[in-house]
């Protein structure tokens, strides 16, 4: 018994200490398709999972890629840490683990999507054909090939696999595996659509069973003892809804034989669907109508939806007619209608569209034999503007795509107009709309035609037009304004906005009402990467009394709030200025100065928010030479003159927001250098007049 025991804990000995190298799959090799995560906290560029590409290898962030296919797990680690080791310091929480196992293979032949698939480890053959869509039809499932680089390609039976589910059929998978499908010896070398049930036996030219015409698939069949013209017809895939179906004829070396199909159809007797001799021919002719006569019919010409001949009965009305044919089409000249009589000598004419608005009348009589005819309506494309009177014309000229001279009716509006020119263009300005009477004293009237289509309104308030106007679409100006001064200048400054200093494309640009200042500051490109988002200025000329407005765009960013953004109206100028400019612009109580050993020392504004570490970093932060935990504070502001110092490596590992010494505009921070030997440069450097009282507090703290 305790010999018993002595071997128990010797083997739980030998479990405790026994090395990473006997865990599981530490030892089992990486293959291609092979899906790894890359350990390494705090570096986002590794949150996502790596496969092992067909080469063998993954792509590393920084460290390029790293060959890893045929390694143990262990080997892999090593390899990738000994790569991230150049480029990222900390590995002492480096892993490398392996997520998921997969297969990369392709599937070439004769399948719906061949090429390359990707499959869960242990798939076989079946999924790597589903993967590529399925088989196509004519694949011959008895020789399938897998191509293994380095070996020979082994041939398997699928078929026999689909006939028994024997899985031992079908060869195992492994990475990088090619499966080819062959085609059937009977699809021929023409690439068609293939008839599995032509190729269950060979077909003899001489003996094949021919059907064409209206057949969705004509083509040649293989004959068998018995076979019917259904059974023909069947094979190729039914008629069309175009077959003349009582016409079908059979063709055998004599006279052609007819075939009613229809008849068939509708009795059902067998005896009507004769047997088909080897070598047979069938024609599916198309359907033909025969003409339509007799002393009951009346014929609708011309534009209709359905033109022909229609039989009538004793109390058939014109509208009857028309209404069986599907109607005028839009093309139709409905004023001109031409009712021509039986007897071929007598054409009375109607007008149609009269009739429907009211003007009166009484549709005509149509008897047996008349034809009615509607004509096509006549375009008015004649260059000749003679036409059309001045007292039935307007004028449309400017922005619009067919500028020009149109009829005019009192029933028409401005919105009727336009349409008819096509509509204004890209560069239209609708807010300009001049409308011009023909009075001689009458002045031109502006109407604001966009701001009807946005707010919308009732079409009485458009403005009234008569014939003989003239309507005038001015065009806007290119938006933003090139070089040339000519463009511009042809803009009206009443119509302008103005934007200046730090932003991509500064300039005059055009005006609509509706625009806000962020469509305005975008047309200009936007500010620069220099631009002083927080002090943008708009000047208000249009006013009774000019006025300056403060944008704080970076506010605005934060928050979301509209009302933080000017409302501007035309002839306004927009100033965007430029952080690096002159600091003796700047007064000395608005901005904070860090002196010292930092990247950029200099003077900071100082923004609502805003704290110690915001200022340190806006000045390139402590140099490495730079004492740190020694950061002077010293106010000199409106509410007392003290001075502090500030541990920056204490608070980065604390946290504690309650560390960081208030800071307001006209303070001074000071990062002193490890190798300074006195404060000499700190107070050579204070560009201000200091205080003897705050001088007293900073060597204090000191």
């Amino acid at each position: 018994m305790r010999h018993a025991l002595r071997l128990l804990l010797a083997f739980l000995l030998l479990l405790a200490v026994a090395p990473a190298s006997a865990q599981p799959g530490t030892q089992s090799r990486l293959n291609v398709g092979d899906v790894l995560q890359v350990v390494l906290p705090g570096e986002d560029a590794f949150a996502n999972t790596f496969q092992i590409d067909r080469e063998g290898r993954i792509d590393l962030p920084e460290a390029g890629p790293a060959e890893l296919a045929g390694l143990t797990l262990r080997e892999a680690r090593d390899r990738v840490r000994e790569a991230l080791s150049r480029h990222y310091r900390d590995l002492s929480r480096f892993n490398l683990v392996l997520r998921e196992r997969k297969l990369l293979l392709s599937v070439f032949g004769y399948v719906k999507t061949p090429g390359p698939v990707e499959l869960p480890a242990g798939a076989n053959v079946q999924q790597a054909l589903g993967a590529a869509g399925g088989l196509s039809a004519g694949a011959q499932l008895d020789r399938l090939q897998l191509r293994r680089q380095g070996q020979e390609p082994i041939t398997f039976d699928y078929k026999r696999y689909l006939d028994t589910g024997d899985a031992r059929a079908l060869p195992a998978l492994r990475p990088l595996d090619e499966v080819f499908v062959p085609a059937s010896p009977q699809t021929g070398n023409v690439e068609m659509p293939f008839d599995g049930r032509a190729a269950s036996g060979d077909t003899d030219d001489r003996q094949a069973v021919r059907v064409f015409g209206e057949v969705n698939n004509a083509g040649s069949f293989s004959w068998r003892q018995g076979m019917t013209v259904m059974d023909a017809l069947l094979r190729a895939g039914g008629v069309t809804r175009f077959a003349g179906t009582e016409q079908v004829r059979i063709i055998n070396g004599t006279e052609p034989r007819l075939f009613n199909l229809k008849t068939y159809l509708d009795s059902g007797n067998a005896s009507l669907n004769p047997e088909l001799e080897a070598g047979t021919t069938l024609f599916v002719p198309a359907l033909t109508e025969a003409v339509r006569t007799g002393p009951s019919v009346i014929y609708m010409m011309g534009e209709v939806q359905r033109a022909g001949a229609f039989e009538v009965r004793a109390g058939t009305s014109f509208f009857d007619i028309l209404a069986n044919a599907g109607g005028p089409t839009r093309f139709a000249d409905t004023r001109n209608l031409k009712i021509i009589r039986a007897d071929g000598r007598t054409v009375e004419m109607f007008d149609l569209g009269g009739f429907i608005e009211g003007a009166g009348g009484r549709p005509p009589e149509v008897r047996p034999g008349d034809a009615i005819f509607i004509p096509e309506k006549q375009q008015q494309e004649s260059t000749s503007w003679l036409r059309t009177p001045p007292s039935r014309a307007v004028r449309v000229l400017g922005a619009v795509k067919s500028p020009g001279r149109l009829e005019w009716g009192d029933e028409m509006s401005l919105l009727d107009l336009i349409a008819q020119t096509g509509g204004p263009t890209e560069r239209a300005d609708m807010s300009n709309v001049q409308i011009l009477s023909g009075d001689r004293n009458g002045a031109a009237v502006r109407f604001d035609l966009k701001r009807f289509l946005e707010r919308g309104g009732s079409l009485s308030s458009l403005p009234v037009i008569r014939a003989g106007y003239t309507i005038s679409i001015a065009e806007l100006p290119p938006a933003p304004p090139g070089d040339s001064r000519t463009t511009w200048l042809r803009q009206r400054s009443d119509n302008s906005i103005y934007v200046m200093g730090a932003v991509g494309a500064p300039g005059r640009y055009a005006f609509e009402r509706g625009l806000s200042f962020l469509d305005i500051v975008s047309a200009a490109n936007g500010p620069t990467p220099a631009a002083d988002i927080i002090n943008i200025r708009v000047s208000h000329r249009g006013e009774s009394r000019d006025r300056v407005t403060r944008v704080n765009l970076a506010a605005y960013f934060e928050t979301g709030d509209d009302t933080l953004l000017p409302v501007l109206q035309p002839g306004d100028v927009i100033f965007v200025p430029d952080r690096n400019r002159n600091w003796l612009e700047i007064a000395p109580n608005n901005v904070v100065r860090v002196l010292g050993a930092v990247g950029k020392p200099g003077r900071y504004p100082l923004a609502a928010g805003m704290t110690i570490l915001d200022l340190l970093a806006e000045s390139g932060g402590p140099t490495g030479s730079a004492m740190d935990s020694r950061i002077v504070v010293v106010n000199l502001s409106c509410c007392g003159n003290e001075a502090r110092t500030f541990d920056l490596p204490r608070f980065a590992r604390t946290g504690d927001f309650a560390m960081l010494p208030l800071v307001r505009p006209g303070d001074t921070i000071y990062v002193p250098n490890q190798q300074q030997s006195d404060w000499r440069f700190f107070f050579d450097n204070l560009r201000d007049v200091v205080t003897a009282v705050s001088i007293l507090a900073f060597l204090k703290v000191l």
